[in-house]
């Protein structure tokens, strides 16, 4: 069993991948070519913004729109505490300063709460100006934008949507990547919507942005003169052939996959359900699960229970084991574990499950009753008894 089935994916789709890579090929335009076009264009109008921008990855696209907004040595740029590194390194890497936020329990997203309590800290020490909200769409459920808007209005913040993991996630009928000023996301093979290497976008309604982020992808050049450099930028574009493949990719993801991964989440939910905690999808929710994550009652449960999942060959990970309060490129800031007692909480608890379009019922229910075993033996310790095994899936 693989944990995210890339082959079954490519096997699906592999003649509409070859035929994109060999027009790719003998077209011979690498760089820029029409495919980037056309996924732009498409990806705007699937999301439902004015401009898609690509570029060379989700970092990148995290960084690019920082640098279009200016913002750099002295600005509070707040994010989760449990995230993937980016989304706060993001803020290092244009001179500003990350300020991690805790989680909700329930969703692991952004907590309003501690943003509000986070935001009066920066105020109140007097040391950085509070710029930008990012807020992580994590595990495919975007965050909660009501809140974090309202939060960003009063006290005059921009909004960076960060959908990397939330991709053909939505609320109600609004997609991800379409919240906040500008949006994110990160085209990493094993993405809601991923490619054969590494690639991202930024999603703007503004034009004089995206003509910014236009030239700041390709080293600030001119638009009308590429040996003119008016900016300093980066050199991040995507490449024609990743563009290629995400255009098949993104077909599967609106015709079928998204429905396969909820299919899947709710047998995971309804067969798991009082044995671990399962996710929680606010009503008016949908999730585009890029990882579908249980809870444990702690850390030692947790290892055992990977441990008997790998001996029946069922794969699991740990997203993540700490929070970016806790890594070692921000040991000198001082953030205090008190502030963050939801993050921490998580790391030591969850665990995620295999997930992807393309497991089968049948492997769904493999895992359920592998879960469902190891409880039933955890139970028997307690009891000092003797147990068989009969899971009903």
């Amino acid at each position: 069993m693989e944990f995210h089935d890339l082959n079954a994916q490519y096997a699906a789709l592999k003649d509409k991948i070859d035929t994109q890579i060999a027009a790719v090929i003998s077209g011979s335009q690498f760089i820029f070519g029409p495919q980037v076009k056309e996924l732009e264009q498409r990806l705007a109008a699937y999301v439902g913004r004015k401009h898609c921008v690509s570029c060379a990855n989700g970092t990148d696209a995290l960084i690019l729109m920082l640098k279009a907004w200016n913002i750099g040595p002295g600005d509070a740029v707040f994010s989760p505490d449990f995230t993937f590194f980016a989304s706060a390194g993001c803020a290092s890497n244009v001179g500003a300063t990350p300020v991690p936020v805790d989680i909700d329990p329930r969703t692991f997203n952004l907590c309003p709460d501690a943003l509000e309590a986070a935001i009066d800290r920066v105020l109140h020490e007097g040391k950085l100006r509070p710029r930008v909200i990012i807020a992580v769409d994590l595990f495919g459920q975007p965050a909660d934008y009501a809140r974090i808007d309202q939060i960003a209005r009063e006290h005059n913040l921009l909004v960076l949507e960060d959908a990397a993991q939330g991709f053909g996630g939505r609320i109600g009928d609004k997609l991800a990547g379409s919240f906040g000023h500008a949006a994110a996301t990160s085209f990493f093979p094993v993405k809601p919507l991923g490619c054969y290497g590494d690639g991202g976008a930024i999603f703007t309604d503004n034009d004089e942005e995206a003509g910014l982020l236009r030239s700041l992808r390709s080293q600030g050049r001119s638009p009308h003169d590429k040996y003119d450099n008016r900016l300093i930028g980066l050199n991040s574009r995507l490449d024609t052939l990743q563009a290629a493949i995400l255009l098949p990719k993104l077909d599967a993801l609106e015709q079928y996959e998204l429905d396969a991964l909820n299919r899947i989440a709710n047998q995971y939910t309804r067969l798991l359900q009082g044995v671990v905690n399962t996710p929680y999808v606010p009503e008016g929710y949908t999730s585009s699960w890029a990882q579908y994550c249980i809870l444990l009652n702690n850390s030692t449960d947790r290892a055992r229970l990977q441990i008997h999942l790998k001996e029946q060959g069922i794969p699991t990970m740990i997203y993540y084991p700490r929070g970016i309060h806790q890594q070692a490129a921000y040991a000198d800031m001082g953030f205090d574990d008190a502030l963050y007692p939801n993050t921490i909480a998580a790391t030591e608890r969850i665990l995620a499950l295999p997930m992807h379009p393309y497991l089968s019922d049948g492997d769904a229910r493999r895992v359920c009753g592998a879960v469902h075993e190891f409880f039933q033996y955890i139970h028997a310790e307690y009891q000092g008894e003797q147990v068989v095994i009969a899971f009903d899936g």
